[in-house]
């Protein structure tokens, strides 16, 4: 559990924390992930549907309530996504409802993917956010909304892993964990952390050089990196190829957490706590994730 603690530690103090595949695998396998199910999950992204509204990239997603109060993860009923210039989300398609495809069984009952929602809960658990706008913080738990994505550079087309700039994602945190890559430059996809002063939707070499807090690149198999969404902006440099004349990929999984929201916001009527009726998914968390030292549960602890 050390290795736990230590990632929770440096996520509170720097509001934000990069943590290296290897460091996740162990940290995962602590969490219940099977040996078998971390090859299973390099590959899951290899049946992805177009995107909604990105010609370049291909997703599904897939909603879960992390209740603290039972101790339980569960999978939700798919409802429409909605991001507004207002939440700090600047895009062609911002404050439009995207339908995506629904993840199915083979990732939601990857253990590896179950011990990614166990390691995001404990690591925000007990943290205090810049509060948003819309959102209830007098629930104890959250609504995680998970993002199975590829984004594709082909001749003639660059992939963008974030189209819309600078920005933030509506939400209390954000987690990205990279599955894999094919033909992927050595400099390319690389995470820029911004001070919140810094205006969004310009691109990642426009940005302030004194309003970069951090960066980080995806390169290695579950290398993930956690920013309080409120408190940090994040853009992505473009899906450079190694080879510029063979297709380029980049694979990940996007973990966006936050509070419910409140009438009024714009998800408000896609906030659904329903439970999935055909694809059913439910995760004890365990009492292994006590505070450690402290003799109280994830449960009991304010949230």
């Amino acid at each position: 559990m050390d290795l736990l603690v230590d990632i929770r530690n440096q996520y509170r103090r720097d509001r934000s924390v990069f943590v290296d595949g290897a460091d996740m695998v162990d940290a995962l396998t602590i969490l219940g992930a099977c040996e078998s199910d971390f090859d299973a999950i390099r590959t899951v992204s290899s049946r992805l549907p177009p995107d909604p509204t990105l010609p370049f990239r291909e997703s599904k997603n897939g909603r879960f309530h992390i209740d603290t109060v039972n101790s339980k993860i569960r999978r939700l009923e798919s409802q429409p996504f909605v991001l507004s210039a207002e939440e700090d989300f600047v895009r062609h398609d911002s404050g439009k409802k995207r339908t995506f495809a629904e993840i199915g069984n083979d990732l939601q009952h990857n253990s590896v993917l179950k011990a990614l929602l166990l390691f995001k809960v404990f690591v925000v658990h007990g943290s205090v956010v810049n509060e948003r706008p819309g959102l209830d913080y007098k629930k104890s738990g959250w609504i995680c909304t998970l993002f199975n994505l590829r984004t594709i550079t082909h001749p003639g087309a660059v992939g963008e892993p974030a189209l819309e700039g600078v920005h933030s994602d509506g939400v209390d945190h954000t987690m990205a964990t990279f599955l894999g890559s094919q033909n992927m430059a050595p400099t390319a996809a690389k995470t820029f952390i911004h001070d919140m002063r810094e205006q969004n939707s310009i691109r990642w070499h426009e940005a302030d050089p004194e309003l970069v807090r951090g960066e980080a690149q995806h390169r290695n198999f579950l290398d993930t990196l956690m920013v309080f969404d409120h408190e940090r902006k994040h853009s992505v440099s473009p899906l450079e190829p190694l080879d510029p004349q063979k297709t380029a990929t980049r694979d990940m999984l996007i973990f966006f957490t936050r509070k419910p929201t409140v009438s009024g916001h714009i998800s408000h009527k896609h906030d659904s706590t329903v439970a999935h009726s055909t694809m059913p998914m439910a995760v004890d968390i365990p009492e292994c994730l006590d505070m450690p030292g402290t003799g109280r549960s994830l449960a009991s602890e304010r949230v």
